[in-house]
């Protein structure tokens, strides 16, 4: 069993008509170079854009790679989204897989997407009021830890089956005490286990969604999760089931009860289901096992596992508009 503690706009809603994209259609991704503002070295990303981008204000897409990826992973699901939608996409890499002090959310990798948005904000017509973050596993971590420290550069942020607090996740890869995969790359990006030091806490703290998405009360979050995750899969339903109830609280909403997550946990289903709960959702395709809402913002946990599902984000995200600020 496992435990983790209780953590806790008015939308102008724009339609856009999609066209079918075959995979084997899909246009081929631009590699550029960007200059970090704060060390100076040059970061690679991948990106395209539609031909309109340099004419008209244009929406950006900007989906982040998983945690043992780079820039170079293909996720061919999220382009075919963006290419369908007339979406520039942008993939950054933020310093690559998180096994090195300089990725896994350091201020370094948080600035390097920062930087990649810029650069194609400069280079493209991008629309300020819909600047769309996504991103699924260590993306998700990713997603949800920038709409924490830099909630005014994202119009909306859909975050799948992410890591919400780095220091329980540890722990979740021990075996007999002993670090596994993912424990292993966390002690290399952030220099030895929770409680090591001051200095290394203060690291697990920086970056941790659950440390800093409480300023992101006024940025539309999609927090979605499947059910057998931390079973069949590596990152348990708690981390976005406690990210969720941290903006709640912030938002003075409902929380996310500890019985709930018991009971999604393992049982899989709520008790008791309301509205939206224990039904299949269209868009989504699968059966909904939770599904709360505050203004703009949702938590789902699906039928499913460890996986992001591409068309249900973009569509949610095709929904927001925001006005960002750089």
């Amino acid at each position: 069993m496992i435990r983790f503690g209780l953590w806790t706009r008015s939308i102008t809603v724009c339609l856009l008509v999609t066209a079918a994209v075959a995979a084997d259609d899909l246009p081929p991704l631009s590699e550029i170079s960007v200059t970090s503002s704060l060390d100076g070295s040059r970061q690679p990303s991948r990106t395209w854009s539609p031909k309109r981008a340099s004419q008209r204000p244009t929406p950006l897409f900007v989906f982040l790679h998983s945690w043992s990826g780079d820039y170079r992973q293909d996720n061919s699901a999220w382009l075919k989204e963006a290419v369908a939608r007339g979406w520039i996409f942008l993939h950054p890499n933020f310093r690559g897989r998180n096994d090195t002090p300089a990725a896994c959310g350091s201020k370094l990798a948080r600035s390097d997407i920062l930087d990649a948005i810029d650069w194609v904000t400069d280079k493209y017509k991008v629309d300020p009021a819909r600047i769309y973050l996504a991103g699924s596993s260590g993306g998700g971590h990713m997603a949800m830890l920038m709409a924490g420290h830099h909630p005014r550069r994202f119009s909306a942020v859909s975050a799948w089956v992410g890591i919400s607090d780095l220091g329980e996740w540890y722990r979740f890869h021990l075996k007999d005490g002993q670090p596994q995969n993912y424990a292993r790359m966390i002690l290399k990006s952030l220099g030895g286990p929770p409680g090591a030091s001051k200095h290394i806490d203060l690291q697990y703290r920086d970056r941790s969604p659950v440390s800093v998405l409480s300023r992101a009360t006024d940025v539309p979050l999609d927090l979605c999760a499947g059910v057998h995750d931390g079973k069949t899969g590596s990152v348990p339903i708690h981390h976005t089931l406690k990210a969720w109830n941290i903006v709640a609280r912030a938002r003075k909403a409902r929380v996310i009860s500890n019985a709930e997550m018991e009971q999604l946990w393992t049982a899989g289903r709520l008790k008791t289901p309301g509205q939206g709960e224990n039904v299949k959702d269209n868009e989504f395709g699968r059966l909904i096992h939770l599904r709360r809402q505050s203004g703009p913002s949702r938590v789902t946990i699906f039928e499913g596992g460890h996986e992001g599902l591409a068309g249900p984000a973009s569509a949610w995200l095709a929904r927001q508009k925001r006005l960002t600020r750089r």
